[in-house]
């Protein structure tokens, strides 16, 4: 059994690496590219109990079942997975809530709040939609609740690589037509590097007057995408005059 003073000192460590300012969630937006592909390094004790205490966090802030398994591969063992080209995925983020019209979008909000703490640490991560098995995953999902998504979390054989992006003025518009306040441009660019079904990016954003509307297009997952980018978006454009609408 770990000492009074051992466990007090890895809550210190976990609370240290959960703390993520806005320059460095900007950063990890930065950094993060889809890895499908993951090393057998373990991940240290600090790492995760700061990924738990996230999960946690974003389970209260959005009234979620978010769960994450760490050393369970059975998920990410079958045929489904091979053909998404995943490899070596032993740990994972189960993006679980009571079901609900705004289910996908909240546990894409709330879960890439979790997964850009995870770049922050050290780790890569590929948020995954049907190359897993729901059946052989061990996250606890009650008689109301969906299993929306699940994103690999590990240390990854390589980085990633960037992707082809919308333009700007694609994702997003003043309703007025007018120029674009600082803000609104840096947190659209923010959104630009938001992860996406097939790389689609089928979001928009809005500005009128100082009330800023996500919408999502048609696709299998656009409003778990959407949720992504609407972090993104939070993030990129910071505190100042305006909310969401």
């Amino acid at each position: 059994m770990a000492s009074p003073v051992a466990a007090t000192a890895g809550r210190e460590q976990s609370t240290r690496l959960l703390i993520m300012d806005r320059q460095q969630a900007l950063a990890a937006i930065q950094a993060r590219h889809a890895v499908r592909q993951f090393t057998d390094q373990p991940l240290e004790p600090g790492v995760r109990q700061a990924l738990m205490e996230a999960v946690a966090a974003e389970n209260e802030a959005g009234g979620l079942h978010l769960q994450v398994l760490f050393d369970e591969p059975a998920a990410f063992g079958g045929m489904r997975a091979h053909y998404g080209r995943f490899r070596g995925v032993r740990h994972y983020l189960a993006l679980i809530g009571r079901k609900a019209p705004d289910l996908a979008q909240r546990c894409g909000f709330h879960g890439q709040q979790v997964v850009l703490l995870a770049q922050h640490l050290g780790l890569n991560s590929c948020w995954v939609a049907l190359n897993f098995s729901r059946s052989q995953s061990r996250a606890e999902v009650g008689p109301k609740e969906r299993f929306v998504v699940a994103v690999a979390l590990g240390y990854g054989v390589t980085p990633g690589r960037s992707h082809k992006v919308r333009a700007l003025t694609e994702l997003g518009e003043v309703a007025d037509g007018g120029p674009w306040p600082p803000w609104f441009e840096a947190g659209v660019a923010a959104a630009q590097l938001a992860p996406s079904g097939l790389n689609q990016q089928r979001f928009h954003f809005r500005l009128e007057g100082e009330a800023v509307t996500g919408s999502a297009g048609w696709s299998s997952y656009a409003e778990v995408d959407l949720g992504i980018a609407r972090r993104h978006f939070q993030i990129g454009a910071g505190p100042g005059p305006w909310h969401w609408a």
